[in-house]
C-alpha cells in the first residue's frame, strides 16, 4: 500500500495522542498506523513527533547544536535578500514578522496587534506595544513602513520585490499604526506578511554582519558559510520562551554527514532528511524522525530563453520522459504525492484536482524529444544535494533518457554556493521550493514575468492578467477558476516540471522537546529555536 502520508490529518494526531495517553504500546501503535496505508518506517516518525507532542512541560537551559542542509557565504542576516533554509532559521531565531503562520498556515498575529481592512485594499496596522529591538530601541510604526518599503527599492535586490509591489503607499499614522494601501484588492495580505522575508528591522538599518530585531534570541556570532551562535534575548516581548540558552546553526550539506553528525551527538537536530535515513535513525535508541506533510518540493528547470528548453518539444518530451512512480517509490520512498507540474498542493484549496499530470510515456518523449531535433545528444542536467534528493531524481531521467537514445549527462556541483552560481542560471537544473502560504505568493514569486525567482524564465502576459485578478477576486468559486487556468498553463507552458509534493523529514536527538510540524518548511517553518527546550 503507498504510504501517502500527507493525508495524515489533526484527527489521526488526536487519536495517536490518546492512545499514548491510554497506555498503548508502541506496537500496537504501529499497527494501527500501519493499517491506515502508513509504512513501518514512516509511523515510527509519526509516534516520535506525537510524542513529542505530548511531552512534558517546557523547561529553561542548555545549548543546542542544529544543522541545517545549505549554507554558503552568501549565507545572509537581510531578512530581503534570504533565499533558503540557513537563512530562514536565522531570521526566525533574531526578528519577528507582524504575522506568524500556524501549522494550518493561517496567519496569526505577532508583531502586529491587529491587521483590519474594509475593502481588502486599504489595510490598517496596530502594532503590539512593549516590544523593543536587542538594542533597546522600541518598536515603532516608522520601523514596520522602512522595513516594508526596503522591498520596493530595486538597489536592495528583494527577494520578494514581486509581492511587495502590490503595496503601493505604506504610511505611518501613529507610532503604533501603519497603513498598507494595495493597488488591487488582496484578502491575503495578512498572510503575505508572515513570508520569512517580511521580517521587521529596526528604521535605517543597514548594517547587517550582526542582527537587530526583535526576535527570541540576540545574535552573538554569525560567519557567513560557517555558523551563527544565538544566545536567549531576556527582554523578549513574549512571557512564553525561548527556553534553551544557546542555539548554534550550522550547514551540512551532504545528507549522510548530517546523520552521521547526529547519531555521533555532534548536533541534537538536523533538518532535511533523506528518506533513505529513516530505518537508520529509527534502528538507533536517543533518536527520531519528525515527518511534516508540506507542499514542498524538488523541481526540474529547463530556462525557456536558452538551449536546450528553447527547442520545440524539448520540454514536452521531458514531462512525458519523467517517471513519477519510480520517483516517489525508489527516491522518496513512498513519502508524498505525485505532483502535476504546477506548484499548489493538493492540500491547498486551490489545487486544481482536474489538472493531470503528464503520463510517463517514453514513446511520447521520443517523438517529441526527436521534433526539438536534441535526441542523441548529451545534455548536462546540474544537480546538488543542496536541491533535495535531485542527485537520486537526475539518475531516474538519466535511466530512462538511456532507454530511448536521450543521453543526459549529470553535473553534480557542490552544495557550497549552488543557490548563487547554478540555481536560475544553468540551461537546465534542479530547484528546492519551501511551501508558500498562498497560491498568490507562489505563482507571484516563481511564475509572473518579472518574478526574481522564475525558474524557466517563463513570461506570459496573459498569466500575469489573471494573476492580479486572481488576487483582487473576493467571489471563492470565480477566484478558485481563474487558480485553475493558471495552473493549466504553468504546466503546459513553463519549463519547470514538478514530480512530487514531498513531505519535509528532519531528525532530532530525543532529549530535544517542543518541535511541532510546520508546513512552511522544515525544522517547524524554520522556527524551531524560539519552541524548542531540553528534557533532562
Amino acid at each position: 500500500m503507498t504510504n501517502n502520508i500527507t493525508n495524515w490529518t489533526k484527527a489521526d494526531d488526536a487519536r495517536v495522542l490518546d492512545a499514548i495517553r491510554r497506555g498503548a504500546s508502541r506496537r500496537e501503535l504501529l499497527a494501527f498506523l500501519m493499517a491506515g496505508g502508513v509504512s513501518l518506517a514512516a509511523g515510527g516518525a509519526v509516534l516520535g513527533s506525537a510524542g513529542r507532542a505530548h511531552a512534558a512541560t517546557p523547561r529553561k537551559g542548555g545549548k543546542v547544536r542544529a544543522a541545517g542542509w545549505t549554507t554558503s557565504t552568501a549565507d545572509t542576516l537581510d531578512p530581503a535578500i534570504a533565499s533558503h533554509s540557513t537563512d530562514y532559521v536565522r531570521l526566525c531565531s533574531f526578528y519577528n514578522r507582524l504575522t506568524f503562520l500556524d501549522a494550518d498556515l493561517a496567519p496569526q498575529m505577532e508583531l502586529a496587534e491587529s491587521i483590519e481592512t474594509g475593502d481588502a485594499k486599504t489595510w490598517t496596522v496596530k502594532l503590539r506595544s512593549g516590544v523593543t529591538f536587542h538594542s533597546g530601541k522600541t518598536l515603532d510604526a516608522n520601523d514596520v513602513v522602512f522595513s516594508l518599503k526596503r522591498h520596493l527599492d530595486p538597489a536592495v535586490g528583494s527577494k520578494v520585490n514581486a509581492i511587495a509591489k502590490q503595496m503601493t503607499e505604506i504610511k505611518a499614522v501613529d507610532p503604533t499604526t501603519v497603513t498598507i494601501t494595495l493597488a488591487s484588492p488582496n484578502a491575503d495580505l495578512p498572510t503575505l506578511l508572515g513570508i520569512h522575508q517580511f521580517m521587521i528591522i529596526a528604521d535605517g538599518t543597514k548594517d547587517f554582519t550582526t542582527a537587530n530585531g526583535t526576535g527570541p534570541f540576540l545574535c552573538k556570532e554569525f560567519k557567513p558559510g560557517v555558523r551563527s551562535i544565538a544566545v536567549r534575548n531576556p527582554n523578549y516581548w513574549r512571557s512564553s520562551g525561548p527556553w534553551v540558552d544557546e542555539i548554534e546553526f550550522i550547514g551540512i550539506p551532504d545528507d549522510n554527514a548530517r546523520v552521521n553528525a547526529l547519531l555521533s551527538g555532534d548536533v541534537q537536530i538536523v533538518g532535511s532528511m533523506n528518506p533513505r535515513a529513516i530505518r537508520q535513525i529509527e534502528a538507533q535508541p536517543g533518536f527520531e524522525m519528525m515527518i511534516t506533510p508540506s507542499g514542498g518540493y524538488t523541481n526540474l528547470n529547463m530556462r525557456l530563453d536558452m538551449s536546450p528548453g528553447d527547442a520545440e518539444g524539448f520540454v514536452t518530451g521531458i514531462r512525458h520522459l519523467i517517471n513519477r512512480e519510480q520517483i516517489l517509490k525508489a527516491v522518496a520512498r513512498g513519502i508524498g504525492d505525485i505532483a502535476n507540474d504546477q506548484p499548489l498542493p493538493l492540500t491547498n484549496r486551490y489545487h486544481n484536482a482536474a489538472l493531470k499530470p503528464a503520463a510517463f510515456d517514453p514513446e511520447k518523449a521520443k517523438f517529441h524529444l526527436s521534433k526539438s531535433g536534441l535526441l542523441n545528444q548529451t545534455i548536462p542536467v546540474v544537480a546538488s544535494d543542496a536541491a533535495t534528493l535531485s542527485v537520486e531524481m537526475a539518475s531516474v531521467l538519466q535511466q530512462e533518457g538511456a532507454r530511448i537514445g536521450m543521453k543526459f549527462d549529470i553535473k553534480r556541483v557542490p552544495a557550497d554556493g549552488y543557490w548563487s552560481n547554478y540555481w536560475l542560471k544553468a540551461p537546465m537544473h534542479f530547484g528546492n521550493i519551501n511551501a508558500r502560504p498562498t497560491a498568490d505568493s507562489y505563482f507571484s514569486l516563481l511564475y509572473a514575468s518579472d518574478a526574481a525567482w522564475n525558474e524557466s524564465r517563463f513570461k506570459s502576459a496573459a498569466f500575469d492578467e489573471l494573476l492580479v485578478k486572481a488576487r483582487g477576486e473576493l467571489d471563492e468559486a470565480k477566484r478558485k477558476e481563474l487558480y485553475g487556468e493558471m495552473q493549466v498553463m504553468v504546466a503546459q507552458q513553463a519549463g519547470t516540471v514538478i514530480p512530487l509534493f514531498m513531505a519535509n523529514l528532519d531528525a532530532l536527538n530525543s532529549k530535544v522537546r517542543g518541535m511541532k510540524p510546520n508546513p512552511l518548511g522544515n525544522l517547524m517553518g524554520f522556527a524551531f529555536p524560539e519552541y524548542i527546550w531540553l528534557a533532562e
